[in-house]
């Protein structure tokens, strides 16, 4: 049976395009379509840069299997199974699957000197039928639904693309190379140093002081600077024209790395299906491990929209990061532009069009926006309260402004979108490093990129338990330790491709952030001497100089009340000023992790302490 089935699809002749009825007539006559949906989706198609079938698909008018069944029927081109009958390895490895997935085809069999194709798009075959002719074969296509074809690339090419995944960014950009052997040496000098201080106290107090300043100052000098930005551009924003979106609409890939997800799986396809966007123009791609039934089992009782599909990573090593599974679903996206979402994040209903908008006016050198991270459950504790004034004051004063200064901006890990091919270019992520985003912020700078702020928010679960928000903040801090030392490798270098400026405000993030955590217990014994108190510090900073840093210091907490003040003084958010005075006791545990992230560093720097999700219901809060 299975071969008098070939023998038909080797003697298939494909309608001729001067021939074909229309792919709407098709469905109409079918009963599957009315005349009022089909003249409303050519209506939309004239704005959507997208096949009719996806629009009629994504508008839930007819579903992908129909759009097939009709699309055979108006082309004369044959459905191949690639479930019951899947392709044929050999003939798969003739190409690299980046080619295949380019252009979302699969050689499926091959009948003497015939060679079945799959394509999900036969009026684009005749673009690749010249690269794929050898001599003395014929190239018929056959259809195949798109997911499909993906699916049998990913099985057929796993380790490949898995291997490629964890080594897409250039090893002088990347961490990968560090061994356990090439780690003895620093970690040989920071121990050589202590002991160094354990024999020489007063010049090693001295020491821990100038460098406990010098971080305060860089972060501070930072701060400062992204304030009187925001200062100054506040007062020019409603001179700004409203964004235009373009006439025609791109398509807009997502993806959302999921890791053993039980409780927020079901809530963020309820948040997801929120957005306006046009859904035949949305690639959302839930990014899954191989190896997570968890999250499996929870997305089983869940039906996915036709515009949400799921990608499975191989577990071929044992890495398993964030940027790992990115870097694996990125050849699977198909949208100009591409976005990453949180399992936990509520994005603004219209963010897809802001985005788009803001891609639309912007200079071809922005090649990513970051839009503004909160959260939606501030009033769970005081805790919740803190962490929501700290985003806000990063989110909505303090990048922006360093973002308008041309400054490197460290991105966050969700609600950032890039020009596709431009992420291609710049190799993905660094499958190795824990914190990604803020990686890949450096390396667009480096390559003369820049990073814009786009006026939308995504809502997230502010982790408001002692010890979960220890280990994230260590992971984080971990992954800037990293990647500062990474870019550091040959500082000149990276002055030459940042300039002065950028290269400086690079330092004032990297040593500010890390240095204000690891050295704050040094900086806690100043309360000794402002309350008159014998401190360790009497005999090695003269009285002026103390009066001077206390001076400093003072200046420093005004400086972080007025930004928490400005952060939260929309009106949905006011009810945080109240505790803005009270974040000098929400950060000691920062310490902790400071600490905890210098011991991963030494021992185990590719570890990625997970922050579990779904603790906290999502609040009424004006989003």
């Amino acid at each position: 049976m299975v071969e008098l089935n070939l023998q038909h699809f080797a003697s298939a002749a494909p309608i001729s395009a001067t021939v074909r009825k229309p792919l709407g007539a098709c469905l109409i006559d079918r009963g599957l379509l009315s005349n009022h949906q089909l003249q409303k989706a050519l209506h939309l198609q004239s704005r959507q840069n997208v096949a009719l079938g996806e629009i009629l698909v994504g508008e839930g008018w007819v579903d992908r299997s129909e759009v097939l069944t009709a699309l055979s029927e108006q082309t004369g081109l044959q459905i191949a199974d690639l479930d019951l009958h899947p392709p044929n390895p050999d003939l798969c490895k003739t190409r690299p699957a980046s080619f295949w997935l380019d252009h979302n085809i699969i050689p499926w069999m091959r009948i003497g000197p015939i060679l079945l194709v799959a394509t999900a798009n036969p009026d684009q075959f005749d673009a690749v039928r010249k690269q794929l002719a050898k001599e003395k074969q014929t190239i018929i296509p056959v259809l195949a639904d798109a997911d499909r074809i993906d699916d049998a690339i990913a099985s057929i090419f796993s380790e490949s693309l898995a291997e490629k995944a964890e080594t897409r960014v250039a090893i002088a950009q990347s961490c990968r190379s560090w061994t356990r052997h090439s780690r003895i040496g620093p970690i040989a000098i920071v121990l050589g140093l202590a002991t160094l201080f354990l024999a020489q106290p007063i010049p090693g107090l001295l020491a821990l002081v100038v460098l406990a300043v010098t971080s305060l100052v860089l972060f501070l000098t930072l701060r400062l600077a992204g304030l009187l930005s925001f200062l100054c551009y506040k007062g020019k924003r409603h001179s700004q024209t409203a964004t235009t979106l373009p006439l025609r609409l791109p398509r807009v890939s997502i993806m959302v790395p999921l890791y053993k997800e039980r409780e927020i799986a079901g809530a963020l396809i309820r948040r997801l299906r929120r957005l306006t966007y046009p859904k035949a123009l949305l690639d959302v791609i839930l990014v899954l491990e191989e190896t997570d039934m968890v999250t499996r089992a929870t997305l089983a009782k869940i039906e996915l929209p036709c515009w949400i599909r799921t990608i499975e990573v191989p577990a071929l090593s044992g890495l398993t990061t964030k940027p790992r599974a990115m870097n694996y679903a990125l050849d699977f996206c198909r949208g100009d532009i591409l976005g990453v979402w949180d399992a936990e994040d509520a994005p603004l209903p219209d963010q897809i069009e802001r985005v788009v908008g803001h891609f639309t006016q912007a200079s071809e050198d922005v090649v990513c926006l970051q839009g503004v991270l909160d959260y939606y459950n501030p009033r769970t504790n005081w805790r919740s309260r803190c962490f929501t004034i700290e985003y806000n004051s990063w989110f909505r004063v303090i990048l922006p402004g360093i973002a308008r200064l041309g400054l490197v901006v460290p991105l966050g890990g969700t609600t950032f979108f890039f020009r596709r091919e431009k992420l291609l270019e710049l190799g993905g992520w660094d499958a190795h490093n824990v914190t990604e985003d803020a990686d890949l912020g450096v390396r667009l700078s480096r390559a003369g990129y820049r990073t814009e702020m786009v006026d939308t928010a995504t809502f997230e679960e502010a982790n408001f338990r002692a010890w979960p928000w220890v280990k994230q903040r260590s992971r984080w801090l971990k992954g800037f330790m990293v990647t500062y030392l990474v870019h550091m490798r040959a500082p000149i270098h990276l002055l030459k491709e940042l300039g002065v400026l950028r290269f400086l405000g690079l330092q004032a993030f990297f040593l500010g952030t890390v240095g204000q955590f690891l050295l704050a217990p040094v900086l806690w014994l100043f309360w000794l001497t402002t309350f008159g108190l014998a401190s360790p510090l009497d005999p090695v900073i003269p009285g002026k100089v103390m009066t001077i840093l206390i001076a400093l210091f003072v200046f420093a907490e005004i400086t972080n009340v007025t930004i928490g003040i400005l952060a939260v003084s929309a009106r949905e958010r006011r009810f945080l000023m109240p505790w803005v005075p009270t974040m000098p006791l929400y950060f000691p545990l920062g310490v902790l992790a400071a600490y905890k992230a210098l011991w991963e560093l030494a021992i185990n720097p590719f570890f990625w302490d997970k922050t579990q999700h779904g603790q906290a219901s999502e609040e009424a809060f004006d989003m």
